[in-house]
């Protein structure tokens, strides 16, 4: 296998130069399950797992590798294994607040081109799912898309599109259905050599059903939506990297029963740009968007150019960033203790041998 196929570039090209020269080489982790990680290399596919001083030097778990991500390898071709010792620095990532009291990161997918943001036409969809979702796409580094499926079981597909466009403003949008085989010649050109595709989105939302599509078999189990609530139930388990036979990688990835956010300060402005263009042509300032006079932003809603719900979305994520970041810069201060309680021990135990 070429290593352009699996979307080698020359900005990684570039990261592993110095590695290569050590006599290092370099795979993409297609898969993670408890440590370990099945990497493709120009070789062939291997079992792998991190060296010792990479444990060490780990100090949280996003110094983990994810699926997506580059690693430098050294191989031992005989037993199908290796040792990671270094994970490339990651060109896109996305990340959300691990589900728990702890304040922690967790990759979701790594090194991605686009984002589908997929959500079904069925009871699921929910345009303040989609807000929260462009949010956290704007700030990978990727490019968002949004992929409406289960179209054959909508009757307003155009009203809702439309709704869709007003909170996700310029992104794409495209409604599909892989039981009719309707929509999906469109998203053929986001599928090309070497570019990878991250499917994302709430359980039964038809990830599973469009990664079984695209690959031209099935590969992944496929659940009915409940009958009573038409709510999705949880089909795909892990985070699983595959290589299409018509090119590109689909990167397939569990359903998200919540998305905390996690370091989008700048992601709000580019989601929320008509809430803030209106906020600049308030009469005062300082405008709280309350009872001030002359508050373009109230004016808006009153007048129906915006909807209320989308205003006290974006209230609502901005208390959510602010709160998360209290609770970062706790955690950083927390993080830099413990580096050095190790290298302190570290240095300990050296000087007793």
């Amino acid at each position: 296998m070429k290593i352009n196929e699996l979307g080698w570039n020359e900005y990684l090209n570039n990261n592993f130069t110095a590695y290569k020269e050590q006599g290092f080489s370099v795979g993409r982790v297609m898969l993670e399950h408890k440590r370990i990680y099945r990497v493709e290399t120009e070789n062939g596919e291997c079992l792998a797992e991190v060296s010792g001083k990479y444990r060490f030097e780990a100090s949280a778990r996003e110094d983990y590798p994810a699926v997506g991500d580059w690693v430098v390898l050294s191989e031992r071709q005989h037993e199908g294994k290796a040792t990671i010792h270094a994970t490339l620095p990651r060109f896109s990532k996305f990340s959300r607040k691990a589900a728990g009291v702890t304040t922690e990161e967790q990759i979701v997918a790594a090194n991605v081109d686009t984002i589908f943001l997929v959500q079904s036409l069925n009871y699921d969809f929910n345009p303040r799912r989609i807000e929260r979702y462009m949010i956290m796409a704007w700030e990978s580094g990727a490019n968002p898309v949004i992929v409406l499926t289960k179209s054959d079981l909508c009757e307003d597909i155009a009203e809702k599109i439309v709704e869709v466009e007003a909170v996700a403003l310029g992104v794409p949008v495209h409604a599909v259905s892989v039981k009719d085989e309707t929509g999906l010649e469109e998203l053929a050109s986001y599928f090309t050599l070497g570019k990878t595709v991250a499917l994302l989105g709430s359980s039964g939302a038809g990830k599973s059903t469009l990664t079984n599509y695209l690959l031209g078999e099935e590969k992944q189990l496929i659940q009915d939506v409940r009958g009573d609530d038409d709510k999705g139930r949880h089909t795909t388990t892990y985070r699983e990297l595959y290589l299409l036979p018509t090119g590109g990688l689909v990167l397939d990835t569990p359903g998200m029963r919540e998305l905390q956010l996690w370091e989008a300060d700048g992601a709000i402005s580019q989601s929320f740009q008509d809430i803030e263009e209106l906020a600049e042509q308030c009469y005062f300032r300082d405008c709280k968007h309350e009872n001030e006079p002359k508050c373009a932003v109230q004016e808006a809603i009153n007048g129906g150019q915006l909807e209320k719900a989308r205003y006290q979305s974006y209230l609502k994520l901005q208390k959510e960033l602010a709160f998360l970041e209290r609770k970062n810069n706790k955690r950083a201060q927390l993080a830099e203790k413990d580096k050095w309680k190790k290298i302190s021990t570290s240095v300990k135990t050296s000087k007793k041998k």
